[in-house]
């Protein structure tokens, strides 16, 4: 009697088929779970930033500069009206987040962007913060569009 090894063409093939149909369930759950992470990750930000600027106008309220309509300085950090600025020596300086850039270039004057670093194509998220007003700071939440943020609101999701 002959001894049979290996396997058939047919088990082959159900068993590629049996992993393509596996495949195909999982991946959407996959990418599910990275928009979710993009998301939370994102949150993390607006939450960072909210704490920073609160922290400097804290800093702004004991120096007595909170009510500021010009241009000064706490702990480092310009404000206006006791908040942090929208500028690379406002927020940015304000808040160190890595694997985030801030963008403060002259097409988003007056606002500050948090982005990802590895995200800055178009429709990522990010996070507009606006120069501070006698109401306060404006934080919108958006999705990128080139260079800037096109956002969808104070509360507004991603």
């Amino acid at each position: 009697m002959k001894k049979q090894n290996g396997f058939t063409l047919i088990e082959l093939v159900i068993v590629i088929i049996v992993l393509g149909i596996l495949a195909a369930t999982a991946v959407p759950k996959f990418i599910s779970l990275q928009d979710d992470a993009k998301v939370s990750a994102m949150n993390g930000v607006e939450a960072a930033v909210r704490s920073a600027a609160n922290i400097v106008y804290s800093k702004s309220a004991i120096d007595g500069t909170e009510a500021s309509t010009s241009t000064s300085s706490a702990a480092g950090v310009t404000t206006i009206f006791g908040y942090p600025t929208a500028d690379a020596n406002g927020i940015a300086a304000a808040v160190d987040l890595s694997g985030f850039d801030v963008i403060t270039a002259a097409q988003t004057a007056n606002t500050a962007t948090f982005v990802s670093e590895k995200e800055k194509a178009s429709s990522d998220l990010c996070l507009s913060y606006s120069n501070p007003t006698a109401n306060g700071y404006v934080l919108a939440k958006g999705k990128m569009n080139s260079t800037l943020c096109v956002t969808t609101g104070t509360n507004g999701n991603w």
